[in-house]
């Protein structure tokens, strides 16, 4: 049969995901994608035409994932909580591996110079897709009042905020720090005395 893929691709792809967020997209080669996932290059330009591609097809999966998890950790109603919870699922990710992997989203963007104009395109709606969920759960009547600063600032300052852990991350890779700082952001957010409105 033609065009027939003589590998398991949920497999590759989830390999290349894991080869991309560990490298970046310029510094991960086909080479490097064959050999991670034992198909051969040839194979590998067969089926997705090229690294662009490639890449595109595991961010794809990476945005869905993260973005379902982003809705799950901001479902409680108490802004503060739903805040430290999405933080906390935003550093547990960035220090996944050894060396830690970091964040895929940033790295990318700070590669943008070296990538095409698809994957700008798809870093950018990702990180719209994230302002607007982040809006959205901070919008309530409820959470409007225990917060220091308009929903739409404070989701422009939160998504702001979860690149900086990840360059920070990147230079001291200390979970503590990063918690502890994450902890301090959620406060001027949520303070204290709006707390228990």
């Amino acid at each position: 049969m033609v065009n027939t893929r003589q590998f398991d691709e949920d497999a590759v792809l989830e390999v290349a995901l894991k080869t991309f967020w560990q490298n970046g997209f310029a510094a991960t080669s086909m080479i490097d994608v064959a050999e991670a996932t034992g198909v051969q290059r040839g194979s590998l330009y067969n089926a997705y035409g090229d690294k662009e591609r490639l890449f595109l097809l595991t961010y794809e999966r990476y945005a869905n994932r993260f973005l379902d998890s982003v809705r799950q950790t901001l479902s409680n109603p108490d802004p503060a909580i739903a805040l430290t919870a999405l933080l906390k699922g935003v550093i547990a990710s960035l220090i996944v591996g050894a060396p830690s992997r970091g964040c895929l989203t940033t790295k990318t963007a700070i590669e943008l110079p070296l990538a095409g104009k698809a994957i700008e395109a798809r870093v950018k709606r990702l990180l719209e897709d994230l302002t607007t969920l982040i809006r959205d759960a901070l919008s309530t009547p409820a959470a409007r009042r225990k917060l220091s600063c308009d929903p739409d600032i404070a989701a422009d300052l939160v998504v702001t905020f979860t690149r900086g852990l990840a360059v920070i991350e990147r230079a001291y890779r200390n979970p503590q720090h990063l918690e502890k700082i994450a902890q301090q952001f959620v406060n001027v957010l949520v303070p204290e005395a709006k707390r228990r409105r």
